[in-house]
C-alpha cells in the first residue's frame, strides 16, 4: 500500500481506533443517546474548527477565539434574559458584534504589521474580561423556567424523523452531484480523475454514511439543529475555499505572500476577510456553546481555540498555511470531540482531560511537521 494512501487511512483509522476503546470500555457511549450527544459537540467543535481554517489557510493564527465564544455567548444571553430582547435580535446583535471585533482585529494585523499572535493573545485576555463584565461574573440562563426560545433551541431542538430522512437524502443527493461535478470539472481541464467503480463506491459510501447517520439519531430523539448549522457552515466554507477567487487567494497568501503581492492580488483584504468570516464562526459557536451549557458562565469557551486549531492540524492544515481542506478539518474535529466525549462517559479526572488534550495538540504539530517537510 502507498505512503499516500496510508495517510489518508490514517485519519479514519484513528477515530475507530478511538470509537472502539471507548466502546469497549463504556457500551453506552455507542447508544443513540451518547451519539446525539457527541453530534451536537461535534457541531460546535466543527464550527470553531471550520472558522479557524481560514485562518490558518493565510499562514495566520487566532487564540482569542475561545475568550470571542465565551463574549458573544453572554452578550445574547444578558440581552435575551436581563434587557427582554428578542432571541432572534440578540443573536443577531451579538453575531453583528462578533464580526466588528474580527474585522477591526484583522485590520490590526495586516494594516499595522503586527504579529496576529500577539494581537489575537491581547485579544483573547480582552475579550475574556468583558466576557465577566458583561455576565459580572454570574451565571446568565439562555431562558426562562421551561419556556424555551430560538436561542436555547440551538442545541435542544430536534428535527422529526421523517424531516431528518428527507434532508439526509437531499444532502446525500448533493454529496453525490459535487462528486459528479469535481470528475467533469476535472477532465475538462485534462487533470486525471479516480477511476468510474472508484469513485461511485466513495459516493456510495459517503451517502450511505449521511443517512446512516440520519437513521441513528432518530433512535433518540432526531437530527439535531446545531447539525444543520455544522452542514450550512461547512458547505458555505467549502463553496468559498474550492469555488471561489477569495477561497484561492487564500490558498496563494498562504502558500507564498510575497509572489501573490505580486501576482496582483489584494493580501490585505483577503485576510481582513478571513478574520471577518472567523467572527461568523465564533458568533456561531458562541451561541450554540451557551445554549448547549443552558447558561452563560465563566468557563464558557475556555480553551476552545486550541480544540479548533488541533481539530485543523490533525486535518491535515498546515500552521504555516497553504494547506487544508473542509473535510479534514471536520474529521480532525470529529477525532477531537470523540476523544473528549468518551473521556466525560468514562468520568476521566478534569487533570487527565488537560494532559489528553495537550499531548493530542503536541501530537498534531509534530504530525503538521512532518507532513510539511
Amino acid at each position: 500500500m502507498s505512503p499516500r494512501i496510508l495517510k489518508r487511512l490514517a485519519l479514519p483509522g484513528v477515530f475507530l481506533v478511538i470509537c472502539g476503546f471507548f466502546a469497549l470500555r463504556e457500551p453506552a457511549f455507542l447508544g443513540a443517546r451518547n451519539l446525539t450527544q457527541l453530534v451536537v459537540e461535534f457541531a460546535i467543535v466543527g464550527t470553531l474548527a471550520l472558522g479557524m481554517l481560514m485562518i490558518l489557510l493565510t499562514g495566520q493564527i487566532d487564540l482569542s477565539a475561545g475568550s470571542g465564544v465565551g463574549l458573544v455567548g453572554g452578550i445574547a444571553a444578558v440581552l435575551v434574559f436581563e434587557q427582554g430582547w428578542p432571541a432572534p435580535l440578540a443573536m443577531l446583535g451579538a453575531l453583528g458584534v462578533a464580526m466588528l471585533l474580527w474585522w477591526l482585529m484583522g485590520r490590526m494585523i495586516v494594516r499595522g504589521g503586527m504579529p496576529s499572535f500577539i494581537i489575537t493573545l491581547g485579544g483573547l485576555l480582552i475579550f475574556k474580561g468583558l466576557f465577566w463584565l458583561v455576565i459580572q461574573n454570574s451565571t446568565i440562563p439562555v431562558a426562562r423556567g421551561d419556556t424555551e426560545n430560538l436561542y436555547s433551541m440551538l442545541t435542544t431542538y430536534y428535527l422529526p424523523a421523517g424531516v431528518g430522512l428527507g434532508l439526509g437524502a437531499v444532502i446525500a443527493g448533493v454529496v453525490a452531484w459535487v462528486q459528479w461535478r469535481g470528475r467533469v470539472v476535472r477532465r475538462r481541464y485534462g487533470l486525471p480523475v479516480m477511476s468510474e467503480v472508484r469513485a461511485l463506491g466513495q459516493t456510495i459510501f459517503m451517502a450511505g454514511a449521511v443517512l446512516g447517520v440520519v437513521v441513528i439519531l432518530n433512535r433518540f430523539r432526531g437530527v439535531p439543529l446545531s447539525l444543520l448549522i455544522l452542514s450550512a457552515t461547512g458547505g458555505v466554507i467549502y463553496f468559498l475555499t474550492e469555488h471561489t477567487p477569495f477561497g484561492r487567494a487564500l490558498y496563494a497568501i498562504g502558500g507564498n505572500e510575497e509572489a501573490a503581492i505580486i501576482s496582483g492580488l489584494a493580501v490585505e483584504r483577503v485576510v481582513i476577510g478571513a478574520y471577518a468570516l472567523m467572527g461568523v464562526a465564533v458568533a456561531l459557536t458562541g451561541l450554540m456553546t451557551t445554549a448547549y451549557s443552558g447558561a452563560s458562565t465563566t468557563t464558557v469557551g475556555d480553551l476552545m481555540e486550541l480544540d479548533a486549531i488541533a481539530a485543523c492540524v490533525i486535518g491535515g492544515t498546515a500552521l504555516k498555511g497553504g494547506r487544508g481542506t473542509v473535510m479534514g478539518v471536520l474529521l480532525g474535529a470529529l477525532i477531537m470531540t470523540a476523544l473528549l466525549n468518551g473521556m466525560t462517559l468514562l468520568a476521566v479526572a478534569p487533570e487527565m482531560k488537560f494532559i489528553a488534550r495537550g499531548v493530542v495538540l503536541a501530537v498534531a504539530v509534530w504530525m503538521d511537521a512532518r507532513w510539511g517537510r
